[in-house]
């Protein structure tokens, strides 16, 4: 297939694809080739920048299962981290977040289980939460 961008007698400039240049040519000399805006007939090739590719493989490969076993696991182990300084309130977290933007609690680092509903609520509150990035057991769940 070949690309390119023409012009109708009216001005308006437009892409069509043919099989290869001998099809665009013969197609043209048959009047089936017409603009799809005005339907003018009289239809030339305009001037296209060349598709130019870069020089090799400007991709970065993707990263292989070796590196993202171990991303995941060291995302896994600064989790686990952090939720140790964390108290797990399950679902009275909104409750508890929403009472300790407001003051009515003590402010502490808390975690937790909201639904989406209360997460855009608290958010709307301007009561600061985020998700955590890897999914967890509650702890009253574990085997």
């Amino acid at each position: 297939m070949i690309v390119f961008d023409l012009k109708c007698g009216g001005g308006h400039v437009f892409e069509a694809w043919f099989g290869s240049s001998g099809t665009y040519e013969a197609q043209r000399e048959a009047g089936q080739v017409r603009c799809p805006i005005c339907d003018d007939g009289t239809v030339t090739k305009a001037l296209m920048a060349p598709a130019i590719s870069a020089k090799g493989n400007s991709k970065a490969d993707a990263p292989g299962p070796a590196a993202i076993k171990s991303a995941l696991a060291m995302l896994a182990k600064h989790q686990a981290k952090a939720l140790e300084s964390s108290q797990w309130v399950g679902t009275a977290f909104a409750d508890r977040a929403r009472a300790m933007h407001l003051g009515e609690e003590k402010h502490v680092t808390i975690h937790g289980q909201a639904s989406i509903a209360e997460a855009k609520a608290l958010a709307e509150e301007g009561v600061l939460i985020a998700a955590l990035p890897l999914p967890i057991v509650p702890p009253d769940r574990t085997n």
